[in-house]
């Protein structure tokens, strides 16, 4: 492939299909003053010592201050500061009075409520094309038991909605999946029709009333890589808790029956007797089509679409 050949965009998209933390990373500038941005190129680089990056584009208007810095903090957002990364990926004067923050070894700035921190000394400044990557050795860190903020895609996904169903107080849950493979859509082929591979939760393996149980009994390799709906059914006395992910087979080589697979555009919906699964698969068709995924937190019959919110 040339140059002239590649698509930078098409490159972007595929990029955007790794599912990233949301970071805010931030200095103090030579007149004292914070400075801050919205970042997901970050990662470790190394245990010993302790070294972590983060990626910049040269066109940022950070570059300059943070190609310079000799210390800067990075801070992993939690899955309820949406509002924090709004504000420091936004062109907004005064930032650091918007967002609660402290500072600890370095002086940086480090935002309050943060799934973790990482006060960096600069380790070294590398060019990488139309970015620099910024290496820091951390000198100081913290985390907490914060569920993080997701980024894919462009949107941001919310990991702890599932968590939080299951803490809720219903006294029986609801675990499945829609896994999509070369071949189709899996379903599991009962008297009552066609369900989707469903346990009472999702782990262990070792467990055959979990998810992953019964994946395994039907050898069924999979990634659940998304939330996909959180919703309530009436039960005995209680409300169930559904929780359904989404993802992808990665090997159905050795499955077999009651397992079927079926494409997207020949499911038989009329063999799909629980209304609410129906609904759930229907929107899932037309999400995969348009690849604009949410999810759907309600009960059978009314709920909202959220939690994949386009970024700012």
């Amino acid at each position: 492939m040339t140059s002239a050949d590649f698509d930078v965009i098409d490159f972007r998209r595929a990029l955007g299909a790794f599912v990233t933390g949301v970071t805010v990373v931030t200095t103090i500038q030579p007149d004292g003053s914070p400075r801050g941005f919205t970042a997901n190129s970050f990662t470790s680089v190394s245990l010993d010592p302790p070294l972590i990056l983060v990626c910049i584009a040269k066109t940022a208007s950070s570059h300059p201050v943070f190609s310079q810095t000799q210390r800067f903090a990075v801070s992993v957002l939690a899955d309820d500061q949406r509002p924090v990364s709004g504000v420091f990926a936004s062109k907004s004067a005064d930032k650091f009075a918007q967002v609660a923050w402290h500072a600890r070894t370095t002086g940086s700035p480090l935002m309050d409520n943060a799934a973790a921190s990482f006060d960096c000394e600069t380790h070294q400044v590398i060019d990488a094309g139309d970015h620099i990557i910024l290496m820091g050795r951390v000198v100081d860190f913290t985390y907490t038991a914060a569920t993080p903020l997701g980024y894919c895609r462009g949107a941001y996904v919310q990991f702890g909605l599932s968590q939080d169903a299951l803490a809720s107080g219903a006294q029986r849950a609801r675990v499945g999946a829609i896994l999509e493979g070369p071949r189709g859509v899996a379903f599991v082929e009962t008297s009552a029709g066609l369900e989707l591979p469903t346990g009472t939760k999702l782990e262990p393996q070792s467990d055959p009333s979990s998810l992953r149980g019964l994946l395994a009994k039907y050898s069924l390799n999979a990634n659940l890589n998304f939330l996909f709906a959180v919703y309530e059914t009436p039960g005995k006395g209680v409300q169930d808790v559904n929780i359904y992910y989404r993802g992808r087979i990665t090997d159905d080589v050795h499955s077999a029956a009651p397992v079927r697979f079926i494409p997207l555009n020949e499911i038989p919906w009329d063999q799909i007797r629980d209304p609410a699964v129906q609904s759930m698969l229907q929107r899932y068709v037309k999400e995969r089509t348009e690849d604009t995924f949410g999810i759907y937190i309600g009960d059978h019959e009314h709920g909202t679409v959220q939690s994949l919110v386009a970024s700012s």
